[in-house]
Parts: C-alpha cells; structure tokens; sequence
C-alpha cells in the first residue's frame, strides 16, 4: 500500500489488486486529479525561499565527491567494448553507478564483480510515452539482470494535462514492482515543465515512495539548470515533513554537466547524485583544483584543458 499526506492532515491511499498478463500488478486509486490537484497546490504554497539555500558539497579532491556520479553511456550506437571501458573507469575512480540501457545491465554487473559500484538502468527512455506494461518490463529485465537502481522517465505529457491520476497508479505500479532496497529515480524532464510542474512532478514521486527525482534524460531541451534544481530540493524537504514517512527524497541532476564547475553548482544548489559521461574528467578536475591550492602555482587553463581525455576515449553527450 501506497500513501501520502498532506499538510492539512489528509491521508490518500492506493491499493493495489493483481492484474492479468506478465505477471503485472496494476494499481487503482480513488482520489481523482481534481484531488491530486488539491495536494499538489499545499505543497506548491510552501515552496517560497529555496532558491537561497545553499547545501554542502563533498570533498572536491576526496573519494566522496565520485560517490555522488553516476557513470553513464546511453548511446545507441554504443559496443560492448565501450561499456568495459565504462566499467573499468567507475571501479578506478569509485563512482556510484554505472548507468545504461536494459540490455547492457547483465554485461556492466559481471564487469563490476567485486566493486562497491552499482549498475543503473533507465526504464522508459528517453520519451517516456511508453505504456505502463513496456516500462514494467523493461524494468523487470533490468532487475534480472542485477541492476540495483532505475531511473524511470517521467510521462510528462500526462503531466502537463492534469492527468495525475493516470502517473500515480504508473508511479506506483512500479513501485511495487520494484520494491526496496531498489532505487528509483523519476527523470521529470525539466526542460518540458514550468516551475508549477516540477513541484507537481516531484510531489506525485513522493506519494509513489520514489528515492529520487532527477532532472533530465538529456535528449530533450536544456539539461540540469540551477535554479531547478534548487526547486525540486525544497520540494524533496517538503515532502518529507508532509509525508506519513520519515524518509526524504534526493535530487538527481543530469544533463550538460562536465566540468568541476558544473558538479560544484549542482551539489550546492541540493543536489546529491550527478548524471554524466564526463565523471573522469569531474573528478581529474577536482584533484587539480585541490592540488592548485596547495601549490599556489595553478598550471595554464590551456595545460588543464590539453588534458582532458578526447572524443576517441570518451563518449561525451549531454547526458
């Protein structure tokens, strides 16, 4: 059973019944979207005066810094061979996970035996128009095949129409699809939604008992912007008072972050997971910076930038 609760005291709970056909468990709710709605707007009338708030940041030159990326590879065109390379720089650099598609997931858990790092798997990307019984699925390959997290994308065209009961018993399904300790991440696609959206995107994650809403799939618009960010923190904090749980939300930001600077921002504005292909150089960065500063003697920006790995060992995207 699913629930949430509001700031008014109110309690709204959805049960779920077994459905026919691959094993699929359908959820039904009896609060309509004009409830939802309701909810939404409570949350929405808190949520003044984030924007200042500035959240502390790891250890730029220390380990705990790559605890916080997510390794990620999505292109379609990817090999095999790519992915062990992908695997090889998280285990070396200590990143959290590695992130792929559903049929590298298998491959990327044999490659990290023996290594504290995770496999993520997205689950209706990039679009997430795809219907609840495709991401069920997809979803259920990607935790047969041993991934620990998943990163859900958001239908946020339903969203975008009020149809909130239709995302909750989506959200919720796989839910209980996949239970605790799975993670999962809603992908809200930010660029898509105003800032009354966010809030109702990251509202509707948490009454699914959702781990993290995360920016963007970084296919579709501007990545992760700041102020963003900043948002859907103070949403995350929110909702956590409200809800009958004691449990809080985290912000995920991907989407154009590549340099030291970009993952400094990000974590500060309430942040604690990044989404990038570009985790290598984050972290090379960062051990510069700190080294910098020791030596008061910082090399040229054209020293720093002549060796940032190339396009022929690294596959930058905007993820």
């Amino acid at each position: 059973m699913a629930s949430r609760k509001g700031s008014s005291g109110t309690l709204a709970t959805a049960k779920g019944s077994p459905a026919n056909g691959a094993g699929a468990v359908k959820m039904t709710t009896r609060y309509t979207d004009e409830e939802w709605a309701k909810f939404i707007a409570e949350v929405e009338k808190d949520i003044v005066g984030a924007s200042n708030v500035v959240y502390r940041c790891p250890d730029i030159g220390g380990p705990a810094l790559a605890e916080t990326i997510d390794h990620t590879l999505l292109k379609l065109e990817a090999r095999a061979v790519q992915f062990d390379d992908l695997c090889a720089e998280a285990r070396v650099n200590g990143f959290a996970t590695v992130c792929v598609r559903p049929q590298w997931v298998h491959k990327c858990v044999m490659d990290l035996k023996g290594s504290n790092v995770k496999v993520a798997c997205v689950v209706g990307f990039h679009e997430g128009t795809y219907d609840l019984l495709h991401k069920a699925q997809e979803a259920k390959q990607a935790m047969r095949g041993g991934a620990s997290e998943l990163d859900i994308v958001l239908n946020y065209e339903e969203l975008k129409a009020g149809e909130y009961a239709s995302i909750y018993n989506e959200l919720a399904t796989l839910r209980l699809q996949a239970p605790h300790p799975v993670l999962l991440k809603l992908i809200i696609e930010t660029s898509q939604l105003d800032r009354s959206q966010i809030i109702s995107a990251c509202a509707m994650a948490a009454a699914a008992n959702f781990d993290f809403v995360k920016t963007s799939t970084g296919y579709r618009g501007h990545g992760a912007k700041e102020e963003d960010v900043r948002l859907m923190a103070a949403c995350c904090e929110r909702l956590a008072v409200g809800m009958n749980h004691d449990r809080r939300m985290r912000v995920k930001a991907s989407g154009g972050i590549r340099t030291i600077e970009d993952a400094m921002k990000m974590l500060e504005a309430g942040a604690s997971r990044l989404g990038t292909s570009g985790g290598v150089w984050i972290v090379k960065e960062g051990k510069e910076t700190v080294e910098q500063n020791r030596s008061l003697s910082p090399p040229s920006v054209h020293e720093r930038r002549g060796s940032r790995p190339s396009l022929e060992t690294r596959l930058f995207t905007d993820y």
